[in-house]
């Protein structure tokens, strides 16, 4: 976000145009998304003379009540909250007259910032274009089925360049409802709490009462938002829509989903990836209590029963063989020499080349080396895969939660063979997602439409905790190898780093920090194991790799590695600024506690700046991590609370990863099977966690995953520093530290 106090509107109108626009909905005012384009048209038709709720992203109504339909998924970041928080403020509205509702998985609600977020980044862009800005970003949305929950994405693209514009516009209308009803000029009129005023009279109206009348204009795509120091709303802790139904059992989940008449599925798929079914023999399972039909799919089997327990157990008995490839006999010691074998012979394919760091390197005599490699890594989201199906005449329904609802119905129109819009998708909250329930969709949703389709009834599919952790989409394992220069004053002559395989985001392994010369580059060398998104993707490795490394240089050239750090950060001011007040937090300065140890990394991650310092102890090889200090610079938290409950979020999480988490192929499949082999932080090993905002006022960042990355190279940073032994491979439970 830029410098509100100069720039407020033309920053904010660059490229989220919108495009509020009005419309009469039972007696009400909608504001959609966007003025005059076909997403309007298209959701008008959506709703009807009746004015279902969900048919825009704004209604107000004639009882004075402002409902904020929300193009995302509740999956515990508290996006739910959060963007209407954004679009009330801008309104003026009365926080205690909000309501959210999701938006309907349809086409017609695809969202448009998303991709303008991604593609434009900060491209300031004249405001005569905007219409055509905003046509030609709706059509890519519809035809990405652009309706995505993931990528830190819901604050800084959604609210910022989609709520905060819409909510902007409705004040505007609003407000000129009011000046032409009273005959008094727009400028002496202001919007507070739900209602419009000319304090100089004493006039009033609620929204509720301007509504109809506004919704006759054509409203201002290019509104003037709000500077921060005027935000009402944004920046204080708010109560959180979706808790209420959490603590009171009333939310529902995928899992929950019940319809009458409905059977159970348990699905076990062919262990190794890349391998298919040649027999299956069902015989001993057909026959057990309550059994309803095997049904054989191309790499999988499912059991149909009337209970959930009576499919799982039948599916024990079910004996199934497969294919044979080359990946039946691979391990991941076999993988990871490939991997070392790419780094050795490979193409390279750069990602920076800033002098000669080569050279530099084949002339010094004095050059640091090191090779860090991470596992696979499982998502273990708490709700194990599930998604229910019902057919029946000629119409599909699906209940899950997913990440990606246009694309479930998507999946599902396919399979059965219908256009989409003879699918519905009943939303649901998410046990979890952390990208799981992202682009694999289809793993779940596609076998439940199947199965449906063949028993010809109602079917709950669900994935036990071991078919949960041995079928997903597994963050990447990779080898990463530096070579480094470091003078005799501490300044890094040449950085040189070859890692393998490379998915997003592309800045991912660039560094922040300062040297004369920068080589850094991927290999290509891919597997048979199947790769997703796992919670901030590939910052998650190179967080680790390049805060590790970093901190190597700063032992060998015997320098502090905070004020190492601090040094090299000259040209990043914002950096500077969250490392120094991370330091301050952890009393970087001070002696630790007697028998602890500190570690400190830094990372930047979907437009946020985190600094993290891990307290640690060592005892008789056993690590425990004691207190976690964390500064962050998103630009400013939208609701505080859940802000840092996002952090803390991420922290563990990450936290996990490093301790404990990896998943080992043997013979071409995963070994692990449940948490007891997959373990996770559980709440007696929780550190005490302090969080920090840095209100830089600055473009709005992610807080989903931006946490996550420095947990790792923060703990062993501090283990070196208690007993010397520099911890190069995850997870640290392979190592022993007595």
């Amino acid at each position: 976000m830029s410098d509100a106090k100069n720039t407020p509107k033309k920053k904010m109108s660059r490229r989220k145009f919108l495009l509020a626009t009005g419309g009469v909905i039972g007696g009400g005012l909608v504001v959609g998304f966007a003025a005059l384009t076909p997403q309007h048209k298209a959701t008008q038709k959506l709703i009807g003379d009746k004015a279902p709720l969900l048919s825009s992203w704004i209604k107000i109504t004639e009882d004075n009540k402002v409902h904020v339909i929300v193009p995302h998924v509740e999956m515990g970041q508290g996006s739910h909250t959060s963007l209407p928080m954004m679009a009330a403020d801008e309104m003026d509205a009365d926080w205690d007259l909000v309501s959210m509702e999701q938006a309907p998985a349809h086409a017609a609600f695809a969202n448009e910032p998303l991709g303008e977020g991604f593609i434009l980044g900060n491209t300031d862009i004249p405001d005569v274009f905007a219409p055509i800005i905003n046509k030609a970003f709706f059509q890519i949305a519809k035809g990405m089925e652009l309706q995505i929950t993931g990528g830190s994405t819901a604050v800084r693209f959604t609210g910022q360049y989609g709520m905060r514009v819409a909510g902007a516009a409705a004040r505007e209308m609003l407000i000129k409802a009011a000046s032409e009803s009273w005959d008094i000029p727009a400028r002496e009129l202001v919007a507070e709490k739900s209602f419009v005023l000319h304090k100089a009279s004493g006039k009033s109206a609620s929204f509720g009462e301007l509504a109809p009348t506004a919704a006759t204009y054509t409203p201002n795509p290019t509104p003037t938002l709000k500077s921060p120091d005027n935000f009402t709303i944004i920046g204080t802790p708010k109560k959180r829509f979706d808790i209420p139904a959490k603590v009171n059992g009333t939310a529902v989940y995928g899992i929950d989903a019940e319809v009458d008449g409905m059977l159970y599925g348990a699905i076990r798929h062919v262990p190794v990836f890349d391998c298919a079914i040649t027999n299956v023999d069902s015989g001993a399972a057909a026959s057990m209590p309550g059994v309803k039909k095997v049904v054989r799919l191309d790499n999988a089997v499912v059991v149909v029963a009337d209970k959930y327990w009576r499919a799982k157990k039948a599916l024990d008995q079910v004996k199934i063989s497969h294919s044979d490839s080359a990946s039946c006999g691979l391990s991941s010691e076999d993988l990871y020499r490939q991997f070392a074998d790419a780094l050795e012979n490979g193409d390279p394919e750069l990602d920076i080349d800033t002098g000669d760091a080569a050279a530099v390197i084949d002339a010094s005599d004095d050059v640091l080396t090191a090779d860090y490699r991470v596992p696979f890594l499982a998502h273990a989201t708490m709700e194990p895969m599930n998604c229910t199906v019902k057919i029946e005449d000629g119409k599909v329904d699906i209940w899950t939660g997913t990440q990606t609802p246009i694309t479930a119905k998507s999946i599902a129109a396919k399979i059965a063979g219908v256009d989409i819009n003879k699918v519905t998708y009943h939303p649901c909250m998410l046990g979890g997602g952390f990208g799981r329930r992202i682009h694999q969709a289809s793993d779940y949703v596609a076998p439940a439409v199947k199965v449906a389709m063949e028993v010809g009834a109602p079917v709950k599919l669900i994935y036990s905790r071991e078919e949960d952790i041995q079928q997903d989409a597994y963050r990447p394992a990779l080898l990463s190898r530096f070579k480094a220069v470091v003078s005799d004053g501490g300044n890094i002559d040449a950085w040189h780093n070859l890692y393998t395989d490379k998915n997003e985001p592309v800045e991912a392994p660039i560094i922040p920090y300062a040297a004369d010369n920068n080589y850094t580059g991927v290999v290509r060398s891919t597997s048979h194991v199947p790769f997703g998104p796992w919670r901030s993707v590939d910052h998650s490795q190179h967080a680790f790799f390049i805060e590790s490394f970093i901190d190597e240089l700063a032992n060998k050239s015997g320098a502090d590695p905070y004020e190492f750090r601090l040094e090299k950060l000259q040209n990043k001011p914002k950096h500077r600024a969250v490392l120094e007040r991370v330091a301050e937090m952890a009393g970087w300065h001070t002696p630790a506690p007697l028998g602890r140890s500190r570690g400190i990394a830094l990372h930047e991650s979907f437009g946020s700046i985190v600094a993290e310092v891990a307290e640690i102890s060592v005892n008789n090889g056993d690590v425990k991590v004691h207190k976690v200090s964390c500064a962050v610079d998103c630009g400013f938290p939208v609701n505080p609370d859940s802000a840092r409950a996002q952090v803390e979020s991420g922290i563990i999480y990450g936290l996990s990863a490093a301790l404990f988490g990896e998943i080992t192929i043997e013979g071409g499949r995963v070994i692990q099977e449940n948490f007891p082999d997959y373990d996770v932080v559980r709440l007696a090993e929780a550190p005490d966690i302090q969080v920090d905002f840095i209100n830089s006022g600055k473009e709005l960042g992610g807080l989903g995953e931006p946490a996550t990355p420095p947990i790792a190279p923060a703990v062993m940073n501090a283990i070196f520093t208690a007993t010397g032994k520099r911890i190069r491979s995850l997870p640290l439970n392979n190592h022993s530290l007595v």
